[in-house]
């Protein structure tokens, strides 16, 4: 669940990125999917380790 947040979160913030620099379509699209896999990683970090704390 944690990593479908973080994939969610760096997508927006991807988008949100590439439209603040006036970015095209493709620019927007490279970005949120930049962002996606950044996210994922990082959800799936933090899920490991709340699963080794527990």
């Amino acid at each position: 669940m944690i990593v479908i947040a973080g994939m969610i979160l760096g997508a927006v913030l991807g988008w949100r990125k590439a439209r603040k620099m006036g970015g095209n379509r493709a620019d927007i699209a490279q970005y949120a999917g930049v962002g996606v896999i950044l996210g994922g990683l990082l959800g799936l970090f933090a899920t490991i380790g709340v699963e080794k704390v527990l």
